[in-house]
């Protein structure tokens, strides 16, 4: 049976679109399974296709530059998803202007909440320079997060898994917080998703309310700007301590 199986792999394995095929695939069975859960958060498709690719990879031995050669045109499409939200921020333009100040603050508390944090953790436990600067961009999405961690001396690598990490948490639990919280503002919800949970979370909230996804994509936008003065001033710091 094991040899059968590896007859029929050995030449797919060669085939350039297997690994966005499979990609695809995963994401459609994540779908299926969060509907099949009444639409839980708990069951996020992103979430489960990261499973789904990582046992496929493990179980054939693949190694993940293979994996990335064949799937890296989802990768090239992160920069295009972000900039497509835009548009319902276009449409939403005057709902942005009323709510400047509460944004402005909700922005400040969030970016320095979430790089600070993360270099502050690491400082405290004793790592290094490379490990904090890979946590402080942490919060952005991640086109963003892999230029800044790079410009910083950290590790893009590790901050794509923590960028994407911690989307999959804010969408998970996000929106579930802030009904506990008795928010219901679709700006507050889609602006939260924007700066806690970059594109993994905005993706979550922007179908539900074209409100939130306006909110989402300011989000994602004026994290990423704000971030991005943030880390080189905490650098100086580092180096100053």
């Amino acid at each position: 049976m094991e040899a059968a199986l590896l007859t029929v792999w050995t030449p797919l394995a060669t085939t350039p679109l297997l690994w966005l095929a499979a990609t695809i695939v995963a994401y459609a069975f994540g779908q299926i399974i969060q509907r099949a859960c009444r639409n839980s958060p708990l069951a996020h498709p992103v979430l489960i296709a990261i499973a789904a690719v990582a046992v496929l990879l493990e179980s054939t031995g693949t190694p993940y530059a293979t994996y990335f050669a064949g799937a890296q045109f989802i990768n090239f499409l992160l920069g295009p998803a972000t900039v497509a939200l835009a548009v319902p921020l276009a449409a939403n333009l005057r709902h942005v202007r009323r709510s400047f100040h509460g944004v402005g603050l909700a922005l400040l508390a969030g970016s320095l909440t979430s790089t600070v944090s993360g270099v502050a953790v690491v400082w405290l436990l004793g790592g290094d320079r490379a490990t904090a600067f890979s946590m402080a961009p942490k919060g952005v999405t991640t086109p963003i997060a892999l230029a800044l961690a790079q410009e910083a001396g950290g590790l893009p690598a590790l901050t794509a898994a923590l960028a994407i990490a911690g989307g999959i948490v804010a969408a998970v639990v996000g929106g579930t917080v802030l009904r506990w919280l008795r928010v219901d503002d679709w700006r507050a919800h889609g602006f939260a998703a924007g700066v806690a949970g970059s594109g993994v979370a905005a993706a979550q909230v922007a179908p539900l309310n074209g409100l939130a996804a306006a909110f989402a994509a300011l989000g994602i936008g004026l994290n990423g700007l704000l971030t991005a003065v943030i880390v080189p001033l905490l650098g100086l710091l580092w180096v100053a301590r």
